[in-house]
């Protein structure tokens, strides 16, 4: 019934090529909302949405479709990906909201969904099982491996790339057998296909994976980045890799955050600066030019009492510019209410971010090292996540 519900085509617009196409993905959780006490609402199933998003008109994006997939806000905002090519777009889906003795709760899921964007219409094609609470992904520049973390058993999945052919082809387990829950969340891969990094958030520390073709191992070795490292994002040339630290564990509370920057040509790879952020950094995106990133701050947004005195109505975005191996802070802009993810453009002059509560995605544009809000567009539901295809 699930996979059903999974197919159906909720809207769709003329789209001419996929190839003249530049997409984005927004993932739409319709089942939760937050009250005046900063207390979480489970809302019934089954009208959440993935949106694809065609932005090759930077300040005129259109939606070219919804699909009606299930998806959660929690976990880090990476849980979808699109291949380099921009042919197959994945989904992991990390809970599902099962009802129990006449309350909604919960519980782990272990999907990643498929979708062609080049058929017409878009279309899911496949339906993969992989961990429990698959959460964070990344695809390989060659758009042959895809690798996910499953946020509920401390492993990551490993899924080779074959056309339109998407295969679990592995597991790596990152702790022993009895270990507590790490609760890796976030995966990036290096431009060179042959390291990883994982955010294990639970334990303070970034792991290091080695990659041979589909072979994809635990090096055992681990970097204590910060307080509770949510996100991970590699530089283009392979150099630096940036990890938001959230500190709070998943939200906020009006104490300064950092972004931990690791040196990726030491061997081995190790932390040499922390840049202080804001308050709750958690979405992340490195810019296809290398020249700078974002940390999405929550900003006392979402899971906070309206009475505390680091609430706020707006998240922000602190724009972080990187020369050489030197990452500083170089400006704030405010966004909508509860952003989650954001992924820049293709040349690196706009950058799009996902506002949950206010059920668009602002849109800014790179001037003279700040961010610029140029427009905005309206979404079928909440973004809980956002992405853009692997540069």
């Amino acid at each position: 019934m699930r996979n059903i519900l999974a197919a159906t085509l909720v809207a769709v617009t003329t789209l001419t090529t996929s190839a003249q196409a530049q997409f984005i993905l927004s993932g739409n959780d319709e089942k939760v909302s937050f009250n005046d006490e900063g207390k979480l609402v489970i809302n019934p199933p089954g009208k959440d949405t993935v949106s694809i998003i065609d932005i090759s008109m930077r300040t005129s994006p259109q939606i070219v479709a919804n699909l009606r997939l299930t998806n959660s806000i929690f976990g880090p905002p990476t849980n979808l990906v699109i291949t380099p090519n921009q042919t197959l777009a994945l989904v992991a889906n990390s809970l599902n909201a099962v009802q129990e003795d006449g309350k909604w709760k919960f519980v782990p899921d272990d999907e990643v969904y498929v979708i062609d964007l080049t058929a017409k219409p878009i279309a899911l094609i496949d339906t993969l099982h992989v961990g429990k609470q698959p959460s964070g992904m990344a695809i390989n520049k060659a758009g042959t491996l895809a690798l996910v973390t499953n946020r509920a058993d401390n492993t990551v999945s490993i899924l080779t790339i074959a056309g339109k052919e998407v295969k679990v082809a592995g597991t790596v387990a990152l702790a022993a057998a009895g270990t507590p829950n790490q609760q890796p969340s976030a995966v990036a891969i290096a431009p060179d296909g042959k390291h990883a990094l994982v955010a294990k958030p639970t334990a303070n520390k970034v792991a290091l994976l080695d990659i041979d073709g589909a072979n994809v191992t635990y090096t055992g070795y681990d970097m204590t980045t910060g307080i509770f490292p949510y996100n991970v994002v590699i530089t283009p040339d392979g150099q630096l890799a940036l990890v938001n630290n959230n500190g709070a564990g998943g939200s906020s509370d009006g104490q300064v955050d950092s972004v931990a920057v690791i040196d990726m040509t030491l061997s081995p790879p190790r932390v040499v600066d922390q840049v202080a952020v804001g308050d709750g950094p958690e979405g992340m995106a490195m810019s296809p030019t290398g020249e700078y990133a974002v940390s999405i701050l929550l900003n006392g947004v979402g899971n906070t009492p309206k009475s505390a005195f680091f609430h706020h109505d707006h998240s922000m975005v602190a724009l972080l510019k990187i020369e050489g191996k030197k990452v500083r802070k170089i400006s704030e802009t405010e966004v909508g209410g509860l952003t989650e993810g954001a992924a820049f453009s293709p040349d690196g002059g706009y950058l799009y971010a996902g506002n949950f509560n206010d059920e668009d995605i602002s849109i800014l544009r790179l001037e003279k090292d700040k961010l610029m809000p140029v427009g905005t567009l309206k979404l079928p539901g909440h973004p809980a996540s956002l992405s853009g295809a692997e540069p």
